[in-house]
């Protein structure tokens, strides 16, 4: 994700942070010290990190549920939000899919419980004061309480959509399921965000657009992956192209953006076979930092799939989650064309509407 940054590896996923996450400590620790000082500041900050450590055992509580179905989490991304993680993919078997949605809200649950344990205090006075232990491990607890109701809310793409989903889909389409899932999702968020502009609660605003942002992407994409099922990968590739080789200096690529409408372009050896891509993102940056003689091949990505002409487009699909191009080649491993985000998503646009 754009704008994270890694805080290492643990249990087979990166941990990473948003840079917005630095911001919403900083806005939170002035807002404290400006009220109550600095002891304030230090109590509120030290709360947020720990209620965002739960949030981030709510996110390994997903990743390692999945990873029992084969399932690997690349990444764990905390944002200010909340966090994410990464999958390769959803598991389509509903009562998969249950156990992975339900293993997040479980371990805010057992940490509730925990808490409760060790002395975390729930009574309403010593909620509001902060200032002793007990206080600040109850508003710990109550607040994992409410993260685990919270998240069963029958909306996508949150925890309880997604069971939502996984129990129409033993009725219906996993189309048609996760559609009335994202439904139901853009209704809440509709709902979360007057309330929150009504009562000026900023926070639930934003949650509110990211559910509805959220639950359209999902049902678009699961959309898209239904309709990629029953095509190849000869069904969406760019067959009519322009290439370059690893020697050619980047004025060559630039004038060839210029002339043509290709955004990326593979860059071949002498025998016609893969040595990368150019993108149009490193191409603008090289000749803005006036490299025009620079050899593409020292700015080209070299992480690029190839796959055979009768592959799957599901297997391209889930290869562009990581490239910017999938090539096509042949038996020989020559390049006879590739595929983008771009052009698979019109293709899917195109068989959506026939």
């Amino acid at each position: 994700m754009t704008w994270s940054f890694p805080l290492g590896r643990l249990l087979g996923s990166e941990l990473r942070v948003h840079a917005t996450f630095f911001l919403l400590l900083a806005w939170i620790a002035a807002s404290a010290w400006s009220l109550g000082g600095p002891q304030a500041a230090l109590i509120n900050t030290g709360f947020v990190l720990a209620l965002f450590a739960c949030v981030v055992a709510h996110e390994y509580g997903h990743a390692l549920m999945a990873r029992r179905f084969g399932i690997a989490t690349p990444d764990i991304t905390l944002l200010p939000i909340g966090g994410m993680a990464r999958m390769e993919r959803m598991p389509e078997k509903p009562g998969q899919e249950i156990a992975v949605a339900l293993a997040g809200p479980a371990v805010n649950v057992v940490i509730w419980a925990l808490l409760a344990l060790f002395g975390a205090s729930t009574a309403l006075t010593a909620l509001v004061d902060p200032g002793t232990s007990g206080a600040f491990l109850g508003r710990l607890a109550a607040v994992n309480l409410f993260l685990a109701l919270f998240n069963l809310i029958p909306a996508f793409p949150m925890d309880g959509g997604r069971v939502l989903r996984a129990l129409l889909a033993t009725k219906l389409t996993r189309v048609r399921a996760t559609r009335i899932a994202a439904t139901t999702g853009q209704v809440v968020a509709f709902l979360f965000g007057l309330f929150g502009l009504t009562s000026g609660n900023l926070i639930l605003v934003l949650i509110a657009v990211f559910i509805f942002i959220a639950a359209q992407a999902e049902s678009s994409d699961v959309q898209s992956r239904d309709i990629a099922s029953h095509l190849k990968l000869r069904d969406a590739t760019i067959t009519a192209f322009e290439s370059l080789t690893p020697s050619d200096p980047l004025h060559v690529a630039a004038q060839t953006l210029i002339r043509t409408t290709q955004h990326e372009f593979p860059v071949l050896d002498a025998e016609g076979r893969l040595a990368g891509f150019l993108t149009r993102q490193a191409l603008l940056y090289g000749m803005a930092e006036g490299q025009n003689t620079r050899p593409v091949g020292e700015l080209m990505e070299t992480e690029i799939p190839a796959l055979p002409l009768g592959a799957p487009l599901q297997d391209a699909l889930e290869a562009l989650d990581h490239a910017p191009a999938v090539a096509t080649t042949d038996k020989a491993g020559h390049v006879i064309g590739y595929v983008t985000r771009e052009n698979v998503g019109e293709l899917m646009m195109l068989r959506g509407r026939s």
